[in-house]
């Protein structure tokens, strides 16, 4: 009987979505919208009578919409977009959210709220809604446009900043208060959990996937992913995190694997359902008779919500050197809220420690401003050009040339070779005592448990503690020896640079000589403390100890080459992940008059060639040469026009279409002479 009844609630909740989303897509309105509205409408506080009748099994699958809502988020996270923001998104991100939690808080108290719910209130109003943005500019074809990279670029941060924050109202509504040291615990925990999942990830996962798309089953690919995105998802709240931030961070891993074009287009249907159902829930919990007794303060909301982000935004924007009208722009694309906000709100409901109110007028705020975006979007070159007209003159002066004063800034700024040298060590040094930190921490996880099929030796907590102790120095070994060899050249550069033999005379060499020393002494001091600290609830007597610190000491000397070794391994791994190339569109076909001089040309892939190996897009064959790969005879297989995601591997017949002298280049490309080409 309860099967009959899931599979009728559910079968409501896809049929009322679906019929709602295609006259919301007719009137040419975001679908989200749509979805909240089919919540509304079969859900239990709209008459005649709820047609939902188990809504716990409906609220169940949209943990699974919240899951993979923030999977496809990570997946449109890139590493590469992080670094090419730059310092607009940075400031106009931090700007935002910042003013905007202040108004959010304001607004709250001056309603007569609890201190909890203006809390709350204040962090819904500080997201923007990544999923509405896009779609918004897709559909008006602006993506492509400056002013877009910028808001992406805004949205990036914004989600990592949100994820913080999170993790920070947790903690806030379970102990009511987070003082400075909470938050200190709660930055440093986040971001060794951060640092050590994303190196770890980003070395392992993208080989793992390249070895499961091998297999050129959509099946097993999309069934691993998944694993891997739910297995994540559960580790991150065993760790005390939210499913959304093991979700995310998962699928910005995954974001960094070569499939990820695949991947894409196999996990959106599941998404596109999953995130259906999650919406519509959200509009089961709204109460319309809350909507209109508190119209007032959806209303005041909504229209703080779009002023104050224009108004920070765009002048976040504005102060890195952009001009008046991209600013704007940019500040006028971002004036909503969206699923960040739900799931913020979510959570202080599942805390129990925010009123049934919020709940659905942060919903009704995201519903207002949502359907203002476009028009806020279409509108914000007209009011560009209003303030260009009605602005003093003497103000329009004095402000492009601030807008020019910061662009030169931006283009002198340049490196010199020893900056980079110790940006890039600080930053290796950092990443290697954060995963060192993260060892120590599981390791005193292990040592506060007790398992029963533990040798007798082991019951005894000072042996077992040793031999957990000893295993996180194994293994952190490679990491302190790396550190430790960084340390060794930043006192070799310092001592060069600071250093003038012109000044320092004859004890120049001297002096070199002892700085050069001083700095690797007195860090491998501070790794010492660094790695006791760490490991003071793990440390065993002091008699075990000092046996053991021999012991370590000998096996840095054996294993000091092999340590260097694996690491520089570990490294290379890392930076191949991060160096592959962005993903591009698949070729597009060639157009009927090139057809008319095109031709077929069949070139075998040797072991020598540079194609050997590697996926179609990464070859770029159109781009360098003009001809498209339009099928490959593999064995007793043939593969009929390959995707760009398809890995052309030794011994395939490649077919190639083009002119005669563009099938003469992709032949040399290939690594075989235009002659030998069939």
């Amino acid at each position: 009987m309860h099967n009959s009844t899931f599979l009728q609630d559910l079968a409501i909740v896809m049929i009322v979505a679906g019929l709602v989303t295609l006259l919301f897509h007719r009137l040419k309105q975001p679908v989200v919208l749509g979805y909240i509205l089919a919540g509304v409408i079969i859900g239990p506080h709209t008459p005649p009578y709820a047609l939902i009748r188990d809504q716990h099994t409906i609220e169940t699958l949209s943990e699974l919409g919240i899951i993979l809502l923030m999977f496809s988020l990570g997946l449109e996270f890139n590493l590469r977009k992080l670094k090419a923001v730059g310092l607009t998104a940075l400031i106009g991100a931090l700007l935002e959210i910042v003013l905007m939690a202040a108004v959010g808080y304001q607004l709250g108290r001056w309603f007569n709220w609890s201190h909890m719910d203006s809390l709350f209130l204040g962090a819904m109003l500080s997201i923007s809604s990544t999923t509405i943005i896009v779609k918004v500019l897709a559909e008006l074809g602006l993506t492509k446009e400056r002013f877009a990279g910028l808001i992406f670029g805004i949205l990036i941060i914004e989600d990592i900043l949100a994820i913080l924050m999170i993790a920070l109202l947790s903690g806030i509504a379970m102990t009511g208060s987070l003082s400075v040291r909470d938050v200190g615990a709660t930055l440093g925990n986040l971001s060794i959990f951060l640092v050590t999942t994303l190196v770890l990830g980003l070395i392992a996962v993208p080989r793992l996937l390249a070895y499961v798309g091998r297999f050129k089953s959509d099946e097993m690919l999309l069934v691993t992913v998944l694993g891997l995105c739910f297995g994540f998802s559960l580790l991150a709240m065993k760790l005390g995190y939210s499913v959304a931030l093991g979700a995310f961070v998962i699928g910005a891993v995954i974001s960094e694997a070569r499939e990820i074009g695949r991947i894409e287009h196999l996990i959106q249907p599941v998404r596109d359902m999953f995130s259906a159902v999650f919406f519509v829930a959200i509009g089961l919990l709204i109460d319309p008779r809350l909507l209109v007794q508190y119209a007032v303060p959806i209303a005041a909301i909504s229209l703080a919500v779009v002023l104050g982000k224009v108004l920070t935004c765009s002048f976040g924007t504005f102060v890195t050197g952009n001009d008046t009208r991209t600013s704007l722009r940019v500040g006028m694309g971002l004036a909503q809220i969206g699923e960040f906000s739900f799931i913020i709100a979510s959570l202080g409901l599942s805390l129990k420690v925010t009123s049934s109110f919020l709940y659905p007028i942060a919903v009704a705020v995201s519903v207002v401003t949502t359907l203002c975006t476009p028009y806020l979007i279409r509108s914000a070159d007209g009011l560009a050009g209003a303030f260009d007209r009605s602005a003093p003159p003497s103000l329009l002066a004095y402000l492009n040339i601030y807008t020019q004063w910061i662009g030169q800034l931006g283009s002198r700024r340049k490196a010199g070779m020893a900056a980079r040298l110790v940006r890039k060590w600080t930053v290796q040094m950092l990443l290697n005592l954060a995963l060192i930190a993260a060892l120590f921490i599981a390791a005193a996880f292990v040592g506060q448990r007790q398992f029963a099929w533990l040798p007798a030796f082991l019951k005894e907590q000072a042996a077992y503690h040793a031999v957990i102790w000893m295993g996180a120095i194994v293994l952190a070994l490679p990491l302190f020896i790396a550190t430790f060899r960084k340390l060794q050249a930043l006192g070799l550069l310092i001592a060069e640079l600071s250093v003038r033999p012109s000044l320092a005379g004859p004890n120049a060499d001297a002096i070199q000589t002892v700085i050069s020393h001083a700095i690797p002494i007195a860090g491998l001091i501070g790794l010492i403390v660094f790695g006791l600290a760490l490991s003071s609830t793990l440390l065993p007597p002091f008699e075990i100890l000092a046996v053991l610190l021999v012991v370590v000491a000998l096996l840095t000397v054996l294993l000091w080459k092999s340590s260097i070794r694996l690491y520089s391994q570990a490294q290379v791994a890392l930076q191949e992940t991060l160096d592959a190339k962005p993903i591009l569109r698949a070729p597009t076909p060639a157009t009927l008059p090139i057809l008319s001089e095109a031709n077929l040309r069949r070139v075998p892939i040797l072991a020598t060639s540079p194609a050997a190996g590697r996926l179609i897009r990464e070859i770029a064959l159109r781009g360098r040469t003009g001809t498209s790969i339009v099928g490959i005879d593999r064995g007793n297989q043939s593969v009929i026009n390959p995707g760009p995601d398809e890995e052309i591997i030794e011994g395939d017949l490649v077919l190639i279409l083009g002119t005669p002298a563009q099938l003469d280049a992709a032949a040399a490309a290939l690594g075989l002479s235009p002659e030998s080409a069939s």
